[in-house]
Parts: structure tokens; C-alpha cells; sequence
């Protein structure tokens, strides 16, 4: 059980996303989203609350009476529960409803405290909203998205329970689940802030890590497979350059390689003395730059979904909604801080590099599968028979086709801004657009990896040099040589890609 009271990290949310701990609120919490509640309810008495006693949007400018309070915010909530497309996978609604659980833990949101005990009970016990992809603008916030988390909170809707699409009265009539006591403003604090931008892109960026070190482990052991100079990797070289990034990749790649018998060092080759009547070399001096600038292709991977982790913790730790409670000052702030531009920009970020991960993967392939560039393996890595057999032939065009969809995808949303609610969101981050199209990107990206991983295992195959792999390489192989087997005839490959892209998503290097 995770009592969660001070600040969410992604220690935190790995744990209740991956490994389904339970979660706890802190009594604190508790005490102080009670404290905000009330304060609100005696502020509002008497003066005029946006989305306590007004109406929304450009219809703020109408007054609503006492007696309509209530009605006000189950009108919100069931109006805007209009998303549409495909449902978001359980796992993006369960880092949603963290998020914004979170948020309304900070105590400015003036919410009843009932709404954050069954957002509380829903999480551990794996009910999660049917929430749709497409909808949201994140400007207001995710409204549409976060519209359907409210749905269901107040009994309606519909929810995934046991993986099984159903009621939201059945499965809270079954579990003993109370929906949430409507009073000052539950609809608009569960449906403003950044929490479906947000929690989907914390899943993107665990899943980015989890890619990166994929993309360093294929790069290190392509440098084994063609028994590459080491210099490229060296401490003295990287660190001529100052950014981190290409520093953390180049020591890793190192770790991996420490000790292989297959990489070179160039003193005792081209160093050596011994070439100075060669007017030809037959090896390549240098490598080609799919192999030899690994660190300053994935340095900036690396710093930018470290840059991007930053920016999400404090925007899921922050108050992301409108208006602010301030219980301490004893005042009510009207402003944006539902405004998604900061995740928006990251995860465009975000997909950028990704998407330059899935080329670099895919060139890397292409070396594999070109004997007249590598000189060292056959056509498209073809266990079998040349001319009959195609080897790895079919999955190159897969691989090529999925790394071309991510460039198109890596168009920038933040920029993208088209002015709705009566120009009242005159512009918009598309924060949820921005993260939800950097899943796509990231699963593509899996994909491309996959391909590179079965060709690698199938090179390492027909070369088989275990005995001079390094230790990294050779453990990472013989858990891979169990889900992808020795072909030589010519099978379908996609339920072997699947199988690999599946359990490179959900494992570590």
C-alpha cells in the first residue's frame, strides 16, 4: 500500500501502473481537501464563483440561482461526455485518474472529499472509465476526456472491470462503490486541468525510457556483430562534447561492451605501425554513422525524455485547474493554469526523437540486411537458401512503412490551435492530441525494434561467436533465442514480431 502525501514521482506511478500496488490518501491529504471544501462553500456565500454560481464558458456572464447549484455541474459533466474514436487502453485511464487524483489532493480545488475517495477506490481496484481518444483540446482542460472520468464518478457511464466492458451502476452496485456527493463545483474541478494529457504522457515517457535502452542494447551489440573500433565510444571522445545525454549513452554502451572480444581498439590495429605500405584498406576505417554516432543520436534522446519527465512531475504536482482555492490566503484566483501548452510542447518533443530512434533503428537494420554494406552476412540475413529463401526479406518493408509513419506523425500539435467554445478558447495547446499521438509513435517505434531484434538474434545465429560476445549481449540472447526461433524455410513472420515487440515493451534490458 502506497500512502501517498507528499509529491508523486514516477517511482510512484510505475508502482500503481505496472505492478498494481494500492493506494492510500494520507489523512493530511484528507484533512486539507475537507479544509478547502469548506472554505469555499462559506467564500461563495455572497459573492460570485465562476462554476459555483455562474455558468460556463461564455456563458459565465449568467447567474445561477441556489436552488440550480447542483444541477449546474451534472448538466456539465453529462453535456460534454461527448468524446468519440477509439477508447483509451486501461493503462493511460489508470495514469489519468492518478493524475488527477493528485491534483485534487493539493487542496485548491474546493472539491467534496468524496470525489478523491471513490477516484481512490476505483484505482485500486482496476475500474477504469470508458474514456475516448479523441475530444479534447486542453485548453479548459482535457474536458472531454475528463468528462467521462466525472461520468462515472457520479454513477453513470460506463466502465472496463475485469476486462470486461460494462455499466458503471452494475460494477458499483457489485463493489460496494458510493458515486461521489455533487455540491459547490465536482463537475468542473473533476473536468479542469491537464490530467488526460498528463497521464498519458507519464506512460509515454516510462515506455521512451524502456525504448532507449532497446535502441542502446541493438546498438551495442551491432558494434560486436561487425567488430567496430571502440575509440567512438570512449570516455576522452564523448565527454570532448558537454551535453549529458551523449555522455549517459556512450558510458552505457561501454558498460555493455566492457567485456567483449569482438570490439577493436584501434592501437592495436590502424594504430599499430604496420600499414604503411597499405595504399588500400579492405575494413572500414571508420564506421558507418548508424553505428558510430550512437551517442550523439540518442544523447538527445535521452535528455530530452529526462527533460520532458521534469516537466510532467511538476505539472502533475501542480494545481492545473480554474479557479485556484487558496485557503491559506483566503481567496479564490480566477486564470489558466488548465492550459496544456508545457505538456503539449514536451511530448511533440517527445515524439520528435522517437521518431529519430525508429530511423536510426531502421537504418541499422538496412546495414544488416545489405551484405554488400556489411560484407559479413548474407542477403537480408537468409539462414537458408540464396534465391530461394527471403530471410528477413518481407519484415524490412514493415519496419521501413512503420518508421515513415512516425515521420509523417512527428508533425508538431502545440502549434496547432484552432479557436472553439465561441472564441472563448480562442488558443489551445492539444496537449491530449500532442501525447495521445506520441503513444502512437512510441508503439510504431517498438515496432521497428522488433525487427532489428529478431535480425540481430538471427545474425548472432550464423556468425555464432558466443564464446566472444560480451557477457551483456550473450545473457540478453539466450532469453531472445527462446521466443525467436532458427529459421531457415520461410514462415510468417508477424506472430514472432508481435511476440518480440511485446515482450520488449513490457520487459527491461
Amino acid at each position: 500500500m502506497l500512502h501517498i502525501k507528499d509529491p508523486l514521482n514516477f517511482d510512484i506511478f510505475f508502482q500503481v501502473l505496472f505492478l498494481e500496488n494500492k493506494i492510500k490518501l494520507d489523512e493530511t491529504v484528507m484533512d486539507r481537501i475537507s479544509e478547502s471544501f469548506d472554505f469555499l462553500k462559506k467564500f461563495s456565500e455572497n459573492k460570485i464563483i465562476y462554476g459555483v454560481n455562474t455558468g460556463f464558458g461564455p456563458m459565465a456572464q449568467y447567474k445561477i440561482k441556489d436552488k440550480d447549484r447542483k444541477q449546474l455541474q451534472y448538466n456539465l459533466i453529462r453535456s460534454h461526455a461527448s468524446g468519440m474514436g477509439k477508447p483509451m487502453e486501461p493503462l493511460y485511464v489508470k495514469a489519468l485518474m492518478l493524475a488527477r487524483l493528485n491534483t485534487l489532493a493539493l487542496g485548491k480545488s474546493g472539491i467534496h472529499p468524496s470525489a478523491v475517495q471513490t477516484m481512490q477506490e476505483l484505482i485500486n481496484k482496476n475500474i477504469t472509465p470508458l474514456i475516448y481518444e479523441h475530444g479534447g483540446v486542453g485548453a479548459s482542460g482535457d474536458l472531454v476526456q475528463l468528462a467521462h472520468l466525472a461520468l462515472v464518478l457520479i454513477g453513470e457511464g460506463e466502465v472496463f472491470h475485469k476486462g470486461i466492458h460494462r455499466k458503471t451502476a452494475d460494477v458499483f452496485s457489485e463493489e460496494n462503490i458510493t458515486p461521489i456527493q455533487v455540491e459547490l463545483r465536482e463537475g468542473l474541478a473533476l473536468m479542469n486541468g491537464t490530467s488526460a494529457m498528463t497521464g498519458i504522457g507519464i506512460v509515454n515517457i516510462i515506455y521512451a525510457k524502456r525504448l532507449l535502452n532497446w535502441s542502446i542494447f541493438c546498438s551495442s551489440a551491432i558494434n560486436e556483430i561487425v567488430r567496430a573500433y571502440d575509440d567512438h565510444l570512449s570516455s576522452e571522445l564523448n565527454s570532448s562534447k558537454l551535453h549529458i545525454g551523449q555522455q549517459k549513452v556512450a558510458a552505457k554502451m561501454r558498460e555493455h561492451l566492457k567485456d567483449s572480444k569482438l570490439t577493436r581498439d584501434r592501437n592495436e590495429h590502424l594504430y599499430s605501425g604496420n600499414n604503411s605500405e597499405k595504399e588500400y584498406f579492405k575494413e572500414k576505417v571508420q564506421e558507418y554513422y548508424s553505428l558510430r554516432c550512437v551517442p550523439q543520436i540518442l544523447g538527445p534522446v535521452y535528455d530530452t525524455i529526462e527533460n520532458a519527465q521534469n516537466i510532467l512531475l511538476e505539472e502533475v504536482n501542480s494545481a492545473n485547474d480554474n479557479p485556484i482555492i487558496d485557503v491559506k490566503r483566503k481567496q479564490v484566483y480566477h486564470g489558466g493554469n488548465f492550459h496544456g501548452d508545457y505538456v503539449a510542447l514536451e511530448m511533440d518533443k517527445l515524439k520528435l526523437v522517437i521518431t529519430k530512434l525508429s530511423m536510426l533503428a531502421e537504418r541499422q537494420l538496412n546495414y544488416l540486411l545489405n551484405n554488400k554494406l556489411n560484407n559479413i552476412l548474407p542477403p537480408f540475413v537468409n539462414l537458408g537458401k540464396l534465391g530461394l529463401n527471403f530471410g528477413m526479406q518481407g519484415a524490412q518493408f514493415s519496419a521501413v512503412s512503420t518508421t515513415a509513419e512516425n515521420q509523417m506523425l512527428s508533425t508538431s500539435m502545440y502549434i496547432h490551435s484552432i479557436p472553439n467554445n465561441n472564441d472563448n478558447q480562442d488558443i489551445v495547446s492539444m496537449g491530449t492530441n500532442a501525447a495521445s499521438t506520441t503513444k502512437t509513435v512510441i508503439d510504431n517505434a517498438f515496432e521497428v525494434l522488433s525487427v532489428e531484434v529478431v535480425t540481430i538474434v538471427q545474425a548472432l545465429r550464423y556468425l555464432d561467436f558466443n564464446g566472444e560476445l560480451s557477457t551483456a549481449t550473450r545473457d540478453k540472447l539466450n532469453i531472445l533465442k527462446e521466443i525467436i526461433p532458427e529459421f531457415k524455410e520461410d514462415i510468417p513472420l508477424s506472430p514472432i514480431l508481435e511476440t518480440v515487440k511485446n515482450f520488449i515493451k513490457e520487459n527491461e534490458v
